[in-house]
């Protein structure tokens, strides 16, 4: 896995990632042109966890419609700002949901599956979740 970042060059310092799959991303410190790096960490760990959530409701058989996942994280107030607590809230949207389910799903990827969460944690991030269940 590799990936590559460019500055931009203009009057705010920002610049454009690339993936080694060629998937381009702004980052930008003033938050006009993309998201902040910190802020990608925080995407990148909720598309993790919400990949694997997904994917384990899936081959349970669950009917779900619609699967959210809001990221929120305290950061420490001094230098670095490293994150300190980031909790995991999943929001899964079908008919007839079961709760063990969806239970199970956010065990697994915080304890088996999640790469970034495991690795956050690992650093000393205390990373919490919960769900809810919304009925269609």
């Amino acid at each position: 896995m590799n990936a590559s970042v460019r500055w931009l060059k203009n009057d705010v310092i920002n610049f454009e990632a690339t993936s080694g799959s060629g998937h381009q991303v702004v980052l930008d410190s003033a938050q006009t042109l993309g998201a902040r790096p910190m802020e990608l960490i925080l995407m990148g760990l909720g598309g993790c966890a919400s990949y694997d959530v997904v994917s384990i409701l899936q081959k349970s058989r669950q009917a779900i419609r619609d699967v959210r996942c809001e990221v929120s994280a305290k950061r420490a107030d001094s230098v670095p700002a490293v994150f300190t607590d980031i909790h995991l809230h999943f929001i899964v949207e079908g008919e007839n949901i079961k709760e063990s389910a969806v239970a199970k799903a956010v065990e697994l990827s915080a304890t088996k599956y999640c790469s970034a969460s495991k690795m956050l944690a690992d650093g000393g991030v205390n990373i919490t979740h919960d769900f809810e269940i919304l009925a269609v």
